[in-house]
């Protein structure tokens, strides 16, 4: 399961920042010591944050351009526009009949129509290619004009996700909505490791997969303790998925991702201000985990991404 189905490079402050400064941030539990960053750079570093967010939103192979997600049947699965494929491709964008996939177990190939212009990373396909399924890695991308598309997998499933680089959604996007940041939200956490612990991640498909914990972030907010699972690594960085009360509100439903950098020292700095929504906020064809229970916050984090206007919730 890709657990970071859209993962973000961390902006969250060293802990080496000067200190000394007039600005100082309250942040973190009161048994937890840690120099704490200026005011003005932190408030620079989430605008930075924030404008990445929304660059990397609107790249060309970006959630918004997601336009289709189909789960293929053994044997042969047409693709085109003709609305009578097991593989619909948008109209105008295809002819009716394009090509062949062929799903056999988990390996698929594909055959392109004569005179259809397909592609397979960059090429024309001529006869039958196999294609590499996300779950081995950088997927084979087939080309068809502004159209791209590629074979997933997920538990026993296997499906083609379909990209369109002119998709509205993508042309009038202008950005993330957030919270105006506040620093109250930069919490500085306590890390509990586990020794070789799992916690189960239901994705939205209903699919459940048991995913190594390096260990719990543990954090005071208005006099009481939280605790969030983590995913991720220990020498990459923390990846938190965790739901609050303002889900299905003024947030995403399903809740929402958060990373952080590496602990040190036995704490990490959890900026909730950098909280971002999974691409499921974005597009009703992607495969996103969703928090476990132990995640869900009895807190209103109002910080972060708000709800996607243009998403499928609306």
């Amino acid at each position: 399961m890709n657990l970071k189905p859209q993962t973000f490079a961390s902006i969250l402050l060293a802990t080496t920042l000067a200190a000394g400064t007039s600005a100082l941030l309250a942040a973190g539990s009161a048994d937890t010591a840690a120099p704490q960053p200026d005011l003005a750079a932190w408030r620079q570093q989430v605008e930075t944050w924030k404008k990445e967010r929304t660059a990397s939103l609107k790249r060309e192979d970006g959630w918004l351009t997601l336009v289709g997600l189909y789960w293929l049947k053994p044997g042969e699965n047409r693709f085109g526009s003709d609305p009578g494929n097991p593989v619909i491709l948008p109209k105008g964008k295809s002819p009716a009949v394009a090509g062949v996939l062929i799903r056999e177990g988990d390996a698929v190939t594909v055959r392109a129509e004569p005179g259809s212009n397909l592609t397979a990373d960059g090429k024309p396909v001529t006869g039958s290619v196999a294609l590499k399924v996300d779950a081995q890695g950088k997927p084979t991308v087939l080309g068809l004009g502004s159209l791209s598309f590629y074979v997933i997998k997920r538990g026993d499933r296997v499906g083609v996700r379909i990209k369109d680089k002119e998709s509205p959604e993508r042309v009038a996007f202008k950005g993330v909505d957030t919270f105006p940041p506040d620093p109250r939200w930069r919490v500085v956490a306590r890390f509990e490791s586990y020794k070789d612990k799992k916690i189960p991640i239901t994705n939205v498909l209903g699919q459940v997969a048991d995913e190594p914990s390096p260990g719990a972030v543990v954090f005071d907010w208005q006099g009481r303790t939280y605790r969030l699972d983590a995913l991720g690594d220990l020498k990459e960085g923390l990846s938190l998925i965790f739901g609050d009360t303002t889900n299905g509100k003024t947030t995403y439903g399903a809740g929402r991702f958060l990373d952080t950098d590496p602990p040190k020292d036995g704490t990490v700095v959890v900026d909730f201000n950098t909280a971002y929504n999974p691409p499921c906020a974005f597009t009703a064809f992607a495969t996103c985990p969703l928090p476990p229970a132990q995640n869900k916050l009895a807190l209103a984090v109002e910080a972060g991404e708000k709800k996607f206007a243009g998403g499928p919730e609306h």
